[in-house]
């Protein structure tokens, strides 16, 4: 099968200019076929009918001696036989192969008969006449060596083309319905995608461009169908994640409307009113930092620096969070350049650190290490907290997810921070990894190059 759309057009157009000359060729030679056998055969008579009168009216000698100097011997070829079947040719034959005279044939014209004969169809014909001289009957057979008129030919010849482009024409028109076909579909989903309807199958099995662009067309529907399906559920876990503060908000509000409050209890209501407010606006900061990363619009600010004095010192910063559940780290920090953006990897260790201190038993263990190869680093930070199952392991990523949704209100978060490590991490051309088992902990695995590219 070809695969190029370029060379099925142009085979299909020689093939149907190909085809529709032939074509053309036999219906304009079937429809000329009378008029050409008759347009030489009337000339072919006329000459044929002087012949015989010449040698009705000269002597023998004169007749033949005139009739070998003839310029229509040029267009004509003439044998006349004897009746003991020679004869004498007059005129060249120029590579023409004489048409074969029977005995029957000589037979008729000997017996005064006029035979005329078109042994080939069309453009082809012979005349035989009878003719009378001194020395007795003779036999004499014309044909035609030269072409039909210029006149004529011109006409058929126009007729021909007409025949020729209406054929072709025709099958030109068949073939680009079946090459066409693949884009009507294509136009037909493109409709039905545009009206929200994205369960679309083609079924075009070609390997050319247009199989090409349906194979892609169709992982394209498959990913919109995707994408609208994760704007369903952005929308209901946006709504899920701030209705929850703002029912609180609304709630302890209209709490301290009351005029029986005690100091105590207005003050508590304030506390939680005010730690709803900064959930919702550190919700928002999320939103509003992974819309950032997905888009690409923020820029990486690459440098170059110690990513082993970089996680001790988040470590460090966030004391407050492992010393009170008298969580202990074990690190394996092998020193390590890289050039990337601090902030942003900054932003990544915390988050990462974060949820294995969250999920860890009071009292548990954290290791933090660090490989390398000639062109990665790769740091692994496992906990021997709840863990994580396996469904679950797919979606940890996703923005709003949380992987245990029993356990949601006790470790609260709004489920963006791993979404937010995930981008962070594509942006610097790297990769992460989960491996986890419920009850056994959880290694994250986070793979980075050591020079970050600037495209």
């Amino acid at each position: 099968m070809t695969r190029s759309l370029y060379t099925r057009v142009v085979l299909t157009f020689l093939v149907s200019v190909i085809g529709g000359t032939i074509i053309a060729f036999f219906m304009s030679t079937w429809v000329f076929k009378d008029k050409l056998n008759e347009n030489l055969k009337i000339p072919l008579l006329h000459f044929g009918q002087d012949i015989v009168r010449i040698y009705e009216t000269l002597p023998l000698g004169e007749a033949e001696l005139f009739v070998s100097g003839m310029k229509q011997l040029d267009s004509y070829h003439i044998r006349i036989y004897d009746e003991t079947g020679q004869f004498q040719s007059y005129g060249s034959l120029n590579g023409h192969n004489p048409v074969t005279v029977t005995n029957e044939q000589l037979k008729d014209v000997f017996d005064g008969k006029v035979v005329q004969v078109n042994p080939n169809g069309v453009a082809s014909f012979f005349l035989g006449l009878p003719l009378k001289t001194e020395m007795g009957t003779r036999a004499m057979f014309v044909e035609p060596l030269a072409p039909p008129s210029t006149a004529f030919t011109r006409n058929w010849a126009i007729t021909f083309l007409i025949y020729s482009l209406i054929a072709g024409s025709f099958l030109i028109l068949i073939a680009a319905m079946f090459l066409i076909r693949p884009i009507k579909k294509l136009t037909q989903a493109t409709r039905r995608i545009a009206a929200g309807d994205f369960n679309v199958k083609l079924n075009i099995k070609q390997n050319d461009e247009l199989g090409t662009l349906a194979r892609s067309f169709e992982e394209m529907t498959h990913d919109l169908h995707q994408l609208e399906q994760m704007r369903r559920d952005f929308v209901s876990n946006v709504s899920h994640e701030v209705q929850s503060p703002l029912t609180s908000i609304s709630g302890y509000a209209l709490a301290l409307k009351q005029v029986e409050l005690t100091d105590n209890e207005r003050s508590r209501y304030l506390d939680i009113i005010i730690a709803e407010a900064d959930r919702m606006s550190k919700m928002s900061d999320s939103l509003l930092k992974l819309s950032l990363l997905e888009s690409q619009s923020q820029q990486l600010q690459l440098v170059t620096f110690n990513l082993d004095e970089q996680i001790r010192r988040v470590i460090i910063a966030i004391q407050p969070q492992w010393s009170a559940r008298n969580i202990r780290f074990e690190l394996n920090l092998k020193a390590v350049r890289l050039m990337a953006d601090y902030d942003q990897l900054n932003q990544v260790w915390t988050n990462i650190l974060g949820n294995s201190i969250k999920f860890s038993n009071d009292g548990g263990v954290i290791n933090v290490n660090i490989e390398q190869d000639n062109k990665n680093v790769m740091v692994l930070i496992s906990d021997t907290g709840i863990g994580i199952s396996l469904a679950d392991q797919k979606r940890i990523f996703e923005r709003f997810f949380k992987a245990d949704r029993s356990h949601s209100r006790k470790y609260g978060g709004s489920g963006m921070g791993l979404a937010i490590v995930k981008q962070i991490i594509s942006l610097h051309e790297g990769d992460i990894r989960v491996e986890s088992e419920l009850g056994r902990g959880t290694t994250i695995i986070v793979t980075l190059p050591i020079t970050t590219s600037t495209d």
